[in-house]
């Protein structure tokens, strides 16, 4: 009798144990490379090499990156160059999705445009404008000081252009400086030129050290920077990694990811260069 019951008790603490999920083992993926197109901003402030480690060694795989300005981005996602994109210019992603090209968007991570120029602000920008960014650019095209743009079609460009509209001036003549590059090499070519120049915080918090500018202009709502995720529609193209994709997709939403996000630039620069909020 004894040993029935304790054969009883055993099968009992066996079945607990199954149900528990002690004895599964975590399920195992490997994925082939995928394509990720994404805005300077990601690559300049090292943000991406310091998350990707974690989702090639998660999936035993290689994400290529191609970082180049957020229009362009989106060229290659209609050209189905690209499995899944991470840029920020979100009335363009939406329009992006509406179209068919790209399968769902989600929110995940912002920062904020700034104004940068020379410490001897030869406009007067951070007593003339305070924080207004139009007010700023008015006050650049009234004075004809030199203005260095990316000029690329990129997030950063858009809204640039949307706050020039927004001041009701058109940039045009010698001293509006289109330099057709990324964020990193537009800040160098403003600093050797001493121009002003509208740029994401986080790239130039990362190469402020190597600039011969600084911040003058901050803190206006419209300079807010939204950086978005979007699948590229795998019926669009043969050869879309719709797997790398969604798992790409769930990976950088994930608490885990977020997180890393989030501490990404508190120990250089005693602030998170980007601020999570995937959903």
């Amino acid at each position: 009798m004894k040993k029935i019951l304790s054969l009883g008790i055993v099968l009992l603490l066996m079945t607990v144990i199954v149900s528990c999920g002690v004895t599964e083992t975590p399920e195992t993926v490997t994925l082939d490379p995928i394509t990720l197109a994404t805005t300077t901003s990601t690559e300049n402030s090292g943000l991406l090499e310091e998350i990707l480690p974690h989702f090639e060694e998660m999936y035993s795989t290689q994400v290529k990156v191609v970082a180049v300005g957020t229009g362009q981005a989106m060229e290659m996602g209609k050209n189905g160059d690209a499995d899944v994109l991470l840029v920020h210019a979100e009335p363009t992603e939406i329009q992006f999705v509406k179209d068919g090209h790209g399968v769902d968007r989600h929110r995940v991570m912002y920062n904020d445009f700034v104004i940068v120029g020379p410490e001897d602000d030869p406009a007067g920008l951070k007593e003339a404008a305070g924080s207004d960014a139009a007010l700023a650019l008015k006050t650049v095209q009234s004075m004809k000081v030199p203005f260095s743009s990316r000029g690329d079609n990129s997030g950063t460009h858009m809204k640039e252009l949307e706050l020039w509209q927004a001041a009701g001036v058109e940039p045009d003549g010698d001293w509006y400086k289109s330099v057709g590059k990324g964020m990193g090499s537009t800040l160098t070519f403003a600093s050797e030129e001493k121009t002003y120049v509208m740029t994401d915080r986080a790239t130039y918090l990362s190469m402020k050290d190597n600039l011969d500018l600084v911040i003058l202009v901050e803190g206006d709502e419209r300079m807010f920077n939204q950086y978005g995720v979007i699948k590229v529609n795998p019926e669009k193209h043969e050869g879309i990694n719709k797997e790398g994709a969604d798992r790409f997709v769930d990976w950088i939403l994930s608490d885990e990811v977020q997180d890393m996000i989030a501490q990404f630039g508190k120990d250089k620069y005693g602030q998170s260069l980007f601020v999570p909020n995937g959903e």
